[in-house]
């Protein structure tokens, strides 16, 4: 099972997750969390670094990151271009990567 979501600047608030379709979003809160765990350690690796705003804890949770409904603070090092998150689902052990749109 995969997760796939493309990464979507949004300016001045940091970025949102859009999934693809036939992503695989899990349901249960362990997975939930090492997979947004996964992507966090995929986008520092990747360059991406915290924006300044703060996370609204209320609102910017881990399921609605996953699920394309909330923007966190996160901004690529370069602004602009198109890249993607992939997930493998492995067991409740996601691994992850940032991509660019053209692979």
């Amino acid at each position: 099972m995969k997760y796939v979501a493309r990464i979507v600047e949004v300016p001045d608030h940091g970025i949102k997750l859009e999934p693809g379709e036939g992503t695989t979003v899990p349901e249960q809160p362990t997975e939930v969390n090492l997979l947004g765990m996964a992507i966090a350690l995929a986008l520092g690796a990747a360059g991406y670094q915290h924006h300044p705003e703060q996370r609204d804890p209320g609102l910017q949770t881990l399921d609605a990151l996953l699920a394309g409904k909330a923007v966190m603070p996160w901004k690529p090092v370069e602004p602009g271009g198109t890249a993607y998150v992939v997930c493998e689902l492995n067991d409740g052990r996601p691994t992850c990567e940032v991509r660019p749109a053209a692979e």
